[in-house]
């Protein structure tokens, strides 16, 4: 029996049971989800957006779990870590207060330009307003959004006070309650790539969050997805953010149960006209899963939505990351970090559709290789020819730990406007040499100089995230995966 096959008849056995299953329009997205899966299977890397990864290997590959989990210890784990970041940052206040660092511009350059103009202020490119002091925040602070192999476990979340407008909860329990609603964010069988269909036709659960006209939720929004014995989990998270509206929503894919496991999880994020949303997203599964997952968004004029990606775990993960710059004005920042080791693969795909006039977006990203592992990084730019006075840059570096280690960079810009300020770049390299001389030369011996030059470079990407308890769960998650951990906590 084939990987196609298999999924057909599990789709078969399963879908009266699937959440909203006697919805019709989610029956039929669902249908003609699973046979656009059965049409173009999983890519190969003769699929022009899989050049550098390939799936093949699922034809064969049978999902198998080893050892499962406790999610409560997991999750207390996880919260434990939250409150010592939310206290750390107490410390860090020095580098949340600091003045702006505008990112320096390099790579290949195209301008094309009607007239003079002063560069446009963007909140992506200043260094963010620091949050509300560590002292006030409670422990575990926020809301925390539990769910254990793909459903929703209401006896481990907790969700706090809310402000009027603001939805939190289920996205099958939103099946229930309110139907129309998640019909127009669910998204139709035709996005994305094959995963993404598949994601379609088996999602189970996932997160739904609903902000109304003017709603700021002032705590981060933790959804929380732990495997604790199921083989494969398919999420979907649909965020809604109308005029105005604004939140911090934090995706953890801590590491679970112990074997080859499958999740394919996809975040769709519609932000409405002058609407605020950070997402970040912490991967860390363990390192025989497959993790494939895309995140959609789609922003009205002057929305901002600033996308921190930390895929620090699984087998192979790929990360779609798609958002489209819809009203004038709108501002995206995509940020992320990967490490990688062993015979690891991680692979980021991201693209950035100004479609409208005045749109500025930013996007870095840097990965950590060693041992035989593999970054892969294609992200790509395109410009309407309605979109003038766009302002876009991207950026992807790569630091090799190893001789075996490998790295692919693929910026793309893709113009049709006239005047337009866009940038583009990519390096793979090693560490400097004299850098590393430089801190011998000051008393580190060659490994320690070695991790703080490592450390020094992921931690351009950290400092990048606003929210400073956020920034300090992703530095500890770092530091997890660097030898001499401790020393150089003493750094950071």
């Amino acid at each position: 029996m084939s990987a196609v096959d298999f999924w057909l008849g599990r789709h078969r056995e399963i879908a009266a049971g699937l959440a909203g299953a006697k919805l019709p329009w989610l029956a039929r997205v669902r249908d003609e989800a699973i046979g656009r899966f059965a049409d173009e299977g999983w890519p190969t890397t003769r699929r022009e957006n899989w050049r550098h990864t390939s799936l093949a290997f699922m034809e064969q590959q049978a999902l198998s779990v080893r050892e499962t989990v406790q999610p409560e210890r997991i999750l207390a784990a996880l919260r434990a870590r939250f409150d010592a970041a939310t206290q750390t940052s107490a410390h860090l206040a020095s580098a949340t207060s600091g003045g702006s660092r505008e990112p320096t511009e390099t790579g290949t350059e195209s301008r094309r330009s009607g007239g003079s103009r002063e560069p446009q202020p963007s909140l992506l490119t200043d260094a963010p307003a620091s949050p509300r002091p560590a002292t006030q925040q409670t422990a575990s602070a926020g809301h925390w959004l539990v769910f254990v192999d793909g459903h929703f476990a209401p006896a481990l979340s907790a969700i706090g006070g809310l402000p009027g407008g603001a939805q939190i909860g289920s996205l099958a329990d939103a099946l229930k309650q309110t139907p129309e609603a998640v019909e127009a964010a669910f998204g139709d069988a035709n996005d994305g790539e094959p995963p993404e269909a598949l994601n379609a036709a088996f999602a189970t659960d996932g997160a739904w969050i609903r902000l109304s006209r003017g709603v700021a939720v002032e705590q981060p929004i933790h959804l929380v997805f732990v495997g604790a014995a199921a083989t494969d989990r398919h999420l979907r998270n649909l965020i809604v953010a109308e005029a105005g509206a604004q939140a911090t929503i934090v995706e953890h894919y801590p590491a679970s149960a112990a074997g080859t496991t499958l999740t394919t999880a996809a975040t769709r994020i519609l932000a409405a006209q002058d609407s605020h949303i950070v997402h970040l997203k912490l991967q860390e599964e363990a390192p025989e899963a497959i993790h494939l997952a895309t995140i959609d968004a789609v922003q009205a004029r002057g929305a901002v939505f600033a996308s921190h990606s930390l895929s620090f775990g699984a087998r192979l993960a790929r990360n779609d990351i798609r958002t489209r710059l819809d009203g004038e004005g709108a501002e995206a920042l995509l940020n992320g970090l990967y490490h990688a080791d062993g015979r690891r693969h991680v692979d980021h795909h991201t693209r950035i559709d100004h479609a409208a006039p005045q749109g500025t977006s930013r996007e870095f990203y840097r990965g950590l290789l060693d041992g035989s592992a593999r970054g892969v990084f294609t992200g790509r730019i395109l410009v309407a020819q309605d979109a003038q006075r766009t302002d876009a840059m991207q950026r992807c570096d790569n630091l090799l730990l190893s001789r075996l280690a490998e790295a692919d960079a693929r910026p793309e810009l893709e113009i049709y406007a006239d005047d337009v300020k866009c940038a583009h770049g990519a390096t793979v390299g090693q560490i400097d040499d004299d850098a590393l001389f430089y801190l011998r030369s000051r008393g580190l011996d060659a490994t320690h100089a070695r991790q703080v030059l490592t450390y020094a470079f992921a931690a351009e990407v950290l400092d990048r995230i606003a929210h400073a308890p956020l920034r300090a769960l992703g530095r500890a998650a770092l530091l997890e995966r660097l030898p001499a951990e401790a020393r150089l906590e003493e750094l950071s």
